[in-house]
């Protein structure tokens, strides 16, 4: 008689690979600050690139804010145990 094999979940992985908060704070911070240089080039020393990469960069802040505040909103749905909420963003 063959003997039923049983697969085995893998282990979670741990929250530090799966949290996204912390890499969406350092993209957002790193568009912000590439907004003030070019807007301290262009506005403080008249020189620079155009202006299409200082609105680039404050798109980028803006979009990544807005992204964050999403994560958030997904994270207190689920800790709300709402249906619809994506439950792996409690990882912790």
């Amino acid at each position: 008689m063959p003997e039923q094999t049983t697969l085995k979940q893998p282990p979670p992985l741990p929250s530090r690979l799966t949290d996204l908060r912390p890499l969406l704070w350092i993209g957002i911070g790193l568009w912000f600050a590439v907004f003030v240089v070019l807007l301290v080039a262009r506005l403080g020393f008249h020189t620079g690139p155009s202006t299409v990469w200082v609105w680039t960069c404050l798109s980028g802040w803006v979009l990544g804010l807005i992204g964050m505040t999403i994560v958030y909103w997904q994270r207190g749905a689920a800790r709300r145990g709402s249906r619809s909420a994506q439950q792996s963003s409690l990882s912790d």
